[in-house]
């Protein structure tokens, strides 16, 4: 007589089953991910609605786009800010900070530092980080520039919903770091920018926690043509208030 197998096999799923435990997974994903871009967004804006400014080591100005030693309304609105936390006597030095496109004549750096300059910032109180391609990168060199020069705490002046991953980034290179925006940057201003801006940070937030890679780009870097002042190690200036 033959043995009957005490095990029941389990009937397989139907293809109607399979669709419903697929779909339930791609609710949940799905509702995560919304959940997850939500708080990211309002981080964002939260950050971008803050200013530390205090007595600091430098100021750090992030780079934006510069036409032929021009900067763009953008750059010029970060500037504009920086030189003016400068001039209340915030911190000795200001560092201007990004490289150039690949044709370009002048960095973003350069062009931060003629036209702070021009705006009453003295020389010796302006030092550069001319080879960054992106942002991170950038606050690499920074990171460089206060280890030369034995600094230690930086306010960070740039767009609105740029300064959460600025900070980030920063206190991941081991600065303190405060933030203040400008609020005259077009970028904050029109609609269709900040919109842009928005999608650009989150991208740019998942890129770097993920991949530790930044979602900004830029040209190669080159040798200062200009012989202005750069982030090499050099003696600690006294700059005039």
């Amino acid at each position: 007589m033959a043995r009957r197998s005490g095990a029941t096999k389990k009937p397989r799923l139907t293809w109607g089953e399979r669709l419903r435990d697929l779909l339930l997974v791609v609710l949940v994903f799905t509702l995560g991910g919304a959940s997850l871009t939500a708080y990211a967004t309002f981080r964002i804006w939260q950050v971008g609605q803050q200013d530390g400014r205090q007595q600091v080591d430098a100021i750090v100005v992030l780079g934006a786009a510069q036409y032929n030693g021009r900067p763009s309304p953008v750059l010029a609105a970060r500037l504009d800010h920086a030189i003016e936390l400068y001039k209340e006597g915030l911190a000795p030095y200001l560092i201007t900070t990004g490289g150039k496109l690949q044709g370009d004549n002048f960095t973003e750096a350069q062009t931060g530092y003629r036209y702070a300059k021009a705006r009453g910032v003295p020389a010796s109180a302006i030092l550069m980080e001319d080879t960054g391609r992106n942002t991170l990168e950038s606050m690499e060199h920074v990171r460089a520039i206060f280890d030369a020069h034995g600094l230690h705490t930086a306010l960070f002046v740039s767009d609105r919903s740029h300064m959460l991953r600025v900070l980030r980034l920063a206190q991941d290179q081991g600065i303190e770091a405060w933030s203040s925006p400008t609020d005259t940057s077009p970028d904050d201003i029109n609609s269709n920018l900040i919109r842009n801006s928005m999608v650009h940070e989150l991208g740019g937030l998942g890129l770097y926690i993920f991949v530790s890679a930044d979602a900004d780009f830029g040209g190669d870097s080159a040798a200062d043509p200009a012989g202005l002042p750069s982030a090499s190690p050099r003696p600690a200036a006294t700059p005039t208030p």
